[in-house]
């Protein structure tokens, strides 16, 4: 009896999305109900149910950043830590807005966090971009990580490219684009399909188009790093774009990450132009026979083409001042190409029920708790809050996917210790309510432990491959394994 009346009392949280933001959100939830609760009257017990779209948990770390990354590994076995938690409940192939509703939740949920994150690009607004051979990298990105409902072929029959943004997502495309089959193979969990599409990548020339300066660039260092030891490829820089004026330069040091990264910077000007005296070699002095282009202040303004399909792509050579601020110099330069990758963004997702505010592309929110509309002065709605890019925007790393989360569980908190009786207001509190109303619907939502089932068969094939890890990408191949058939 006092463990049903413990179960009844404990608050129930809805987490909706388990990538790094709904995963680090429920860790931070338990870990400061632990420390403060009992102090705000809350208690320091609470159920968390995680719901993931995708048969699959990890969202961004698993399907949106490069296979080739070589943080991921690290970062899910974090998240996977923290799954593994017996107050904290994985439902995979549960889509919010088809399996469940908003008042469902509601109905059996003290609160609701929507850590949706982000699936689709931000459009590319010049001449030419509905050519075809124009892609979002939101797209190509499913495609070499595998997502579940994603592209399993991907035409890369250009000779010329050119991309598009200058954040880590173009790094990510750029380099995948000027990969070795074998090399990336070896070092990652890509399946067959991608494997066999990047064996016949007949990419030799690359351009990577940033539209303003050195020091404005948003590169990591280690994006940089990997860029620099690509085999086979040969760097080529602009000299002239490496010719930063005093202020410029005391700004970027101001600056830790910004410093570092121009540091970086520079040394593969140098590096390129050791390759360029080698007579065309790779960081290791080999021949290369693929070129990878940087070009700093210049903004692409047109895509050209011939039948339909891309030829050219055409830039404006711009100024950035100290400052920041990007002027165009009226000189316009274009470059034959035969694909056009933009990286310039991506949309969060919108959520049904939830108000959007289209201007900062975020769920509309203050501070992380959702408001009625996006309109100025909109009310808050009670129990409805919103992390990670779903929140702030398609920026910023894993540090601030943790700043977020801590956010808004500090004022999820605070909003319980005022409300209802501790904040327990679901007036449905039965902990299996959620998995009969499911199973009502014919939903067989996957658990953490059909999770386990689908890593373990992943492992065992890449181990046949002397591989870590081997991804697998069908939707009901993935179910499959979860249900252990």
């Amino acid at each position: 009896m006092t463990e049903n009346v413990n179960e009844n009392n404990e608050l129930r949280i809805a987490v909706v999305g388990a990538g790094p933001a709904g995963v680090y959100s429920s860790d931070i939830f338990l870990r400061q109900l632990r420390t403060t609760g009992e102090g705000m009257g809350l208690g320091t017990k609470a159920r968390i149910d995680l719901f993931e779209k995708l048969p699959v948990p990890f969202g961004l770390v698993r399907y949106g950043v490069a296979p080739d990354h070589p943080s991921i590994k690290f970062i899910a076995d974090a998240l996977e830590k923290t799954l593994n938690n017996p107050d904290i409940h994985l439902y995979c192939d549960v889509e919010f807005g088809r399996d469940i509703t908003l008042d469902d939740l509601l109905a059996r949920y003290d609160a609701v966090l929507f850590a949706t994150g982000a699936v689709a690009d931000k459009p590319l607004l010049i001449p030419g971009a509905g050519l075809q051979g124009v892609f979002g990298a939101a797209r190509f990105v499913e495609w070499y990580d595998g997502y579940p409902t994603g592209a399993r072929e991907w035409p890369l029959d250009a000779e010329q490219v050119a991309v598009i943004g200058g954040g880590n997502v173009a790094m990510d495309v750029a380099r995948e684009l000027m990969r070795n089959a074998e090399d990336l193979k070896t070092r990652t969990d890509i399946p067959d399909n991608v494997y066999g599409g990047i064996k016949a990548n007949k990419v030799k020339e690359l351009h990577l188009f940033i539209r303003r300066g050195v020091a404005q660039a948003k590169f990591s260092v280690q994006e940089l790093r990997e860029m620099e030891k690509l085999p086979g490829v040969q760097l080529v820089i602009n000299e002239d774009d490496f010719d930063l004026d005093d202020e410029t330069v005391e700004r970027a040091g101001a600056n830790k990450l910004t410093r570092q990264m121009v540091e970086e910077l520079f040394s593969i000007r140098e590096m390129a132009e050791d390759m360029e005296d080698g007579g065309g070699v790779d960081f290791e002095g080999n021949p290369a026979d693929r070129r990878y282009y940087l070009h700093f202040n210049a903004d692409p303004v047109e895509i050209a083409g011939s039948d339909g399909k891309v030829a050219t792509i055409r830039i404006e050579r711009t100024e950035t001042g100290a400052d920041g601020v990007m002027r165009r110099t009226g000189e316009f330069e274009e470059f034959p190409v035969q694909a056009v990758y933009h990286a310039i963004g991506y949309k969060p997702a919108e959520v049904p029920g939830v108000a959007y505010d289209e201007g900062r592309t975020v769920l509309a929110n203050d501070g992380g708790r959702i408001l009625a509309s996006a309109a100025g002065q909109a009310e808050v709605l009670p129990r409805l809050y919103a992390t990670g890019w779903a929140k702030r925007g398609p920026i910023g790393l894993i540090g601030s996917t943790k700043s977020d989360a801590l956010l808004i569980v500090t004022n999820m908190l605070d909003d319980f210790s005022k409300d209802g009786v501790a904040g327990r207001v679901a007036p449905d509190r039965d902990p299996a309510s959620i998995d009969r109303l499911l199973a009502s619907r014919g939903v067989a939502a996957i658990d953490f432990a059909g999770w386990k089932r689908i890593d373990a068969f992943e492992r065992a094939e890449g181990a046949k491959e002397g591989r870590e890890h081997k991804k697998v990408v069908e939707p009901e191949e993935l179910r499959r394994l979860a249900r252990g058939k």
